[in-house]
């Protein structure tokens, strides 16, 4: 924590190897928290640059975070997500899914496969923000209960809560329709 505050103290200083040491420890956990989230990864990278970019601005503004990096960028990357849904929620694009299928898959496997994706997006959409965002960070981040808590400012208590009533929102709709 103490050598954060010496790192964050750089960066106020606008101190190049303080702002790269910013990006290279921090831009992997972003961009797999946003990634969680986000299903097209071009437009993964360019918001993962986006939350360094405000970074970068805040420091410049004098609005710099005042005791955490961690915190500071996972709270924009969350507002960034937030932004990105608004934005496609007005233009109501469709992703296409580029990847090749396996070899060896059917084209009735690709098919169930690409329905079961598409089910799953639409089941955590239907979730709330603060659900969303404990999953990202629990099981996107491997992240501990303790540290989720810390992060977004709420009781370890309030994220057991959060993460259950989110498994069980995803279960429900995930088996909703299935009849096996």
């Amino acid at each position: 924590m103490q050598d954060e505050q010496i790192l964050l103290n750089r960066a106020r200083a606008l101190d190049g190897e303080a702002l790269a040491e910013i990006h290279n420890r921090y831009y992997g956990a972003i961009y797999r928290y946003i990634s969680f989230r986000i299903n097209d990864l071009h437009t993964v990278e360019d918001l993962t640059s986006e939350v360094f970019i405000r970074f970068l601005s805040a420091l410049r503004d004098r609005h710099a975070p005042q005791n955490t990096i961690e915190g500071w960028l996972y709270g924009t990357a969350s507002r960034v997500v937030k932004e990105q849904y608004r934005k496609q929620n007005r233009f109501e694009l469709t992703a296409l899914n580029e990847s090749l299928q396996s070899q060896l898959m059917g084209p009735e496997q690709g098919v169930e496969k690409s329905m079961a994706l598409e089910k799953l997006r639409n089941a955590l959409s239907s979730l709330t923000e603060d659900q969303q965002h404990v999953l990202a960070l629990r099981f996107g981040q491997g992240m501990s209960i303790r540290e989720v808590a810390g992060l977004i400012d709420k009781s370890e208590g309030s994220i057991k809560m959060l993460q259950v009533r989110a498994v069980a929102a995803l279960a429900r709709q995930m088996s909703a329709g299935d009849v096996s």
